[in-house]
This record gives structure tokens, C-alpha cells and sequence, in this order.
């Protein structure tokens, strides 16, 4: 079934990682940045990376992880990059003003008047970075959606690109254009456009991930790219929100959506790889799934070997532990698990070929659900556990309702058999 039927994204509140400007009232996700040319290989494999015109290298718009300046408690990109090393953020979010063929940030701050963001990037160009803009994403009125013209939609997001001097933008297709073929067919033509006016330019496409790979209508959509001649720098699924559990969930959909990509546009799987890219959620997802330091390590591992063009995730404004208690539920300003700020971040930073700084928190983490060391066993899928039985996993501590065997802890949820006793 598309994911975009699914209970759990028709549902989703308005904070997680689609979560689009929250005075808006609108939800999107954004995937950035820049990724390798086909046959290159993975954009961690070289530091530098290939450079865009006037910006840095691909590698760092190709693991942009995605920020939102003027929403969910925005943290201070200087202090972020100054922590981790990164030197690219994602910004989000452009959408059509009202019913407009105009570009606004949440869809009611025109960018004519906008006067946040020039801040903002002056902020992260001043320290050597740079910055990409994530158009469209889940809900909310696209371009595409009222410009009535491939034609007209480009030159709404050309706008964005003057203003701030871009060198790298995402078109995230998902609901509600992704359902509606003339909006798509816009959107690509738009995308098209834009790659042949901006010599340089950096293109990705990011569309709903599934256990298939992707739906229904990201494979309408990627048969629209190929019936206009189109190929951007990277073809971006988000495997979460689908009944994701774990890491292994994740790369399994990568493998599958790779080979959707090999069938549409004849590619080899190399080759599709080059061109493709992830985007991931960390911590608590809008489904309740979770994706701790270690999923990201291992989705993250997956990525370098197989040579994929993209990693990231949503969003530096979740890359915090939540106050007191640390599963409060979705939040737009932090994970809901137990972490250090920034910890997510730094996976991205790795991707694109740097190493981190090691810095010590100023403050260790204090209250309710202090990490600390983990005294129960660690859950097995071989064994075999009664109602009582407590395990330990990522850094929590669970006890069974009843007897289980071979179900993740941290995908059982509310009503399923692993109650969530809280971190170690």
C-alpha cells in the first residue's frame, strides 16, 4: 500500500519530521543537497568532493541535515558547526504563498520580505559553510499545485535562488502534489529548468519510502523524470513512518528502491546507487518508530559501501535530549532518546568525509532518564521471554507483558507486548 495511505502518516502531528513551519499549520520534509555523479561512488569518499560553482564541495550539501530558523526552538547554526564540524544545513521550508504562484517560507513569509533567513545564512557562510533550500514536502500548497506551467513553477523557486545566492535545492514530492500528475509534471519540468538555467546547480529529489522502496506514486513520479529527460544529482526515499523497525528495515528499502531505479531508467546497480540517497528521522518518529545512535551508525555504513549519493536526516532542531522526561512524545525541538546534542549530526558529518571534533558536553545530562549503564541482559531475537522477563535495549530498559519471541523492543509501542521501563 502507498505510505502515504498508511494510518500512521495520515496522522502524523505537526512536529515531526515533515513537520513544515508550525504557524503554518503545514507538514513537510525536505531532503538537501548534493550527491555524487554516477559512477563516482559515495560523496564520503572524498573529502573535498566535487565543488559546485561558488559553493563547497558536493559532499557537504549531500549531508546537509535539514534546519528549521524560525521554528521547533531553532538552535544557533554557529555553534552547531562549531560542535560537530558540519558546514552545510538544509533550510526549511518554501511553499506557494496561499494560492499563489509566489515562494514563502511556510508558505506565509514571502521571501520578498524575508528578512530571518538572509541572517541565517550570513551566519553559516561567515564561518565557511553554506546553505541549501528544501521546497514543497507534506501538506501545504506547492508551487507546482498553482502555477499552472512547468514554466511559471520555475520561475516562483528561481526566485529563491537569486535571493540567496543557492547553489543546492530539493524538491520534496510527496503529498499532496505527488498524487496529482499535472503538479508533478510541473514540479519535474520546473526541477528540469532549473538544472539548465543554474549551471552548477545541485538537484536532489526526495519522495516517501516504503518497505518496497517507494509507492506507487514515487514510481509515477520517477516515470515523469524519465519521460522529460531528466536526471537530478540524487533520488532521496525516507524510511520511516512505514512501519519501519530498526536499521535493517531501513537498508533493506534502500536495496528494493535501488532496484526500482535500475528498472525505470536502465541503470546498473552502481550506477543507481550514485544517484541515490537518504533521508533520514532521528529519535522518535511521527509513527512512534525510534532510530537511535545506532541505527544511524548502521544505515550510515550502508550508505559508504554501497556508494550512495545522500545521507541525512530531520532535523538539527530534534538533535537534543528532551527536559526532564526523554520520551515526552514527538517533539519538534528534541529526540525523545537519550543522546548529547548534536550526536546526530556528527554521523552526517562523517558521511561527507570529515571527522568530527571530540568535545566534551558542557553540562552532563541531569533528571529523569539519565543514561547510565544498562544491568538487564540484552534482548535476544533467539530467546524465548514470559511476562515478567526484562531485557535491555539502545539504551532502555523493558520488561514483557506476556510471552514474545523475536519482537524489537522499541517497536512494540503502547499496546504491544514490551513495556518501556524508561533509560538505563
Amino acid at each position: 500500500m502507498e505510505r502515504a495511505h498508511t494510518p500512521q502518516h495520515t496522522a502524523r502531528p505537526p512536529l515531526g519530521r515533515r513537520a513544515a513551519l508550525a504557524v503554518a499549520g503545514t507538514l513537510g520534509l525536505v531532503a538537501g543537497g548534493v550527491a555524487a555523479l554516477a559512477g563516482t561512488g559515495s560523496a564520503a569518499a572524498d573529502t573535498d568532493g566535487a565543488t559546485t560553482a561558488g559553493g563547497l564541495g558536493s559532499n557537504w550539501y549531500a549531508s546537509a541535515p535539514y534546519l528549521m530558523p524560525e521554528d521547533n526552538s531553532p538552535p544557533d547554526a554557529a555553534a552547531v558547526m562549531d560542535a560537530t564540524g558540519q558546514k552545510a544545513f538544509q533550510l526549511a521550508f518554501v511553499l506557494a504563498q496561499g494560492n499563489s504562484c509566489s515562494p514563502a517560507w511556510g508558505g506565509t513569509s514571502s521571501i520578498d520580505t524575508d528578512t530571518t533567513m538572509p541572517g541565517v545564512i550570513q551566519t553559516v557562510r561567515g564561518k565557511g559553510g553554506d546553505v541549501s533550500v528544501s521546497v514543497g514536502g507534506y501538506g501545504g500548497t506547492k508551487l507546482g499545485q498553482v502555477c499552472g506551467t512547468p514554466e511559471a513553477t520555475a520561475a516562483g523557486y528561481q526566485k529563491v535562488i537569486t535571493k540567496y545566492g543557492l547553489k543546492a535545492i530539493d524538491f520534496d514530492l510527496e503529498e499532496p502534489e505527488y498524487e496529482n500528475t499535472a503538479a508533478i509534471h510541473n514540479e519535474i519540468g520546473a526541477a528540469k529548468i532549473l538544472q539548465q538555467n543554474n549551471p552548477g546547480l545541485y538537484v536532489s529529489i526526495t519522495t516517501a519510502g516504503t518497505n518496497a522502496g517507494t509507492g506507487w506514486f514515487g514510481t509515477q513520479m520517477l516515470g515523469e523524470a524519465k519521460s522529460q529527460g531528466f536526471t537530478p544529482d540524487n533520488y532521496s526515499i525516507m524510511p520511516f513512518d512505514g512501519g519501519f523497525n530498526g536499521a535493517a528495515a531501513q537498508t533493506d528499502a534502500l536495496v528494493k528502491f535501488n532496484a526500482i531505479l535500475q528498472t525505470t531508467f536502465g541503470w546498473n546497480e552502481a550506477t543507481a546507487y550514485a544517484h541515490e540517497g537518504v533521508s533520514l528521522m532521528n529519535g522518535r518518529t511521527d509513527a512512534a518508530e525510534y532510530f537511535h545512535q545506532s541505527d544511524f551508525q548502521t544505515v550510515l555504513d550502508f550508505a559508504t559501501a554501497h556508494g550512495l549519493a545522500r545521507y541525512t536526516y530531520w532535523s538539527v532542531n530534534r538533535d537534543r535530549q528532551c527536559a526532564g522526561n526523554v520520551d515526552p512524545g514527538l517533539s519538534g525541538s528534541c529526540s525523545s532518546v537519550v543522546q548529547n546534542d548534536w550526536d546526530f549530526t556528527r554521523y552526517t558529518v562523517k558521511f561527507a568525509g570529515a571527522t568530527p571534533p571530540t568535545t566534551t558536553p558542557s553540562s552532563s545530562p541531569t533528571g529523569p532518564g539519565t543514561p547510565g549503564a544498562c544491568t538487564a541482559p540484552a534482548w535476544s531475537a533467539s530467546t524465548t521471554y514470559n511476562g515478567g522477563a526484562k531485557v535491555s535495549y539502545n539504551g532502555h530498559a523493558y520488561h514483557a507483558k506476556w510471552w514474545t519471541l523475536n519482537e524489537v523492543p522499541s517497536a512494540s509501542g503502547q499496546w504491544g507486548v514490551w513495556a518501556d521501563d524508561g533509560p538505563c
